[in-house]
């Protein structure tokens, strides 16, 4: 792995979904950076081995706080524990959201809710507490895990894609508002990884289980870019050249350009 920054001090940070997939691997990029980490998500026993692993590996201090962010009021929940502990959280990783792939109308109202409640109203109650003592000392960091869906309407991932169009702008808002307080926050913007939940996406969806290798970036680059842009203030990271590409051309492009593709290829997907 490639020689990195550590903290001039200790410090601590908070990742949510790191049982799997690209939180566990930013888990492992910034126990590798010399953090200690606060590891939350439903799985007790997956956060359990993660913690002992990188402890015994990075010689850091890792703090298990399961917790099932889907429900509603867990944000302030997982920031009582916290402060609790009389933990100080230096980096906020909100990492935690899940995908739905399908036709909007084929998903049931209570499944279009539940993105919108973990992948929009969590990511935003978890930035609300844990940004306010950030600010109160003067320094701090947020990385928010989007997706290249966030550039343009989606076709099959309608929902989906809506709640990372949020998730962007919020951070793109807030890094004007929070210039000068000494506290960044950045949006990774990956397109598709090779994760669980892709793996989910391919069994239930005929298109997805038919994508190219090279469509596909590898969970550890990701991550890796999703520390360096966090780590550097960078409000917007996309890895992957094509993704980069992609995403510049979304928001070049006049609208309807945008959205007549979009709806070629989602129309291909269903």
């Amino acid at each position: 792995m490639a020689a990195r920054t550590k903290p001039s001090t200790r410090e601590t940070a908070l990742i949510t979904g790191a049982s799997a997939g690209i939180g566990a691997a930013l888990a492992k990029q910034f126990a590798a950076g010399g953090f200690d980490l606060i590891l939350v998500a439903r799985s007790r026993d997956k956060l359990d081995a993660l913690a002992e692993s990188l402890k015994a590996e990075h010689s850091i201090e890792a703090t298990v706080l399961p917790t099932d962010l889907s429900v509603h009021g867990a944000a302030k929940t997982l920031f009582d524990a916290v402060k609790k502990r009389k933990l100080a959280v230096d980096i906020l990783v909100n990492n935690a959201g899940v995908m739905e792939m399908g036709a909007f109308r084929d998903m049931t109202p209570e499944r279009h809710q539940e993105l919108i409640g973990l992948n929009v109203a969590m990511l935003t109650d978890m930035t609300s507490r844990f940004l306010a003592p950030m600010l109160e000392r003067g320094r701090g960091r947020i990385l928010n895990v989007a997706s290249i869906a966030a550039f343009q309407p989606v076709p099959s991932l309608a929902t989906y894609a809506a709640t990372k169009a949020y998730v962007l702008s919020l951070t793109e808002a807030l890094s004007e508002e929070l210039k000068g307080t000494g506290v960044s926050i950045s949006a990774l913007c990956p397109g598709i990884t090779e994760t669980g939940m892709v793996d989910r996406a391919r069994e239930t969806n005929a298109a997805a289980s038919q994508l190219p290798l090279f469509l596909i970036g590898d969970v550890d680059d990701v991550a890796g870019q999703g520390y360096a842009a966090c780590m550097a203030g960078e409000v917007i990271r996309v890895p992957g050249a094509l993704n980069f590409a992609a995403s510049i051309a979304a928001r070049a492009a006049p609208k309807w350009v945008v959205r007549a593709f979009a709806g070629a290829v989602g129309r291909m997907a269903t």
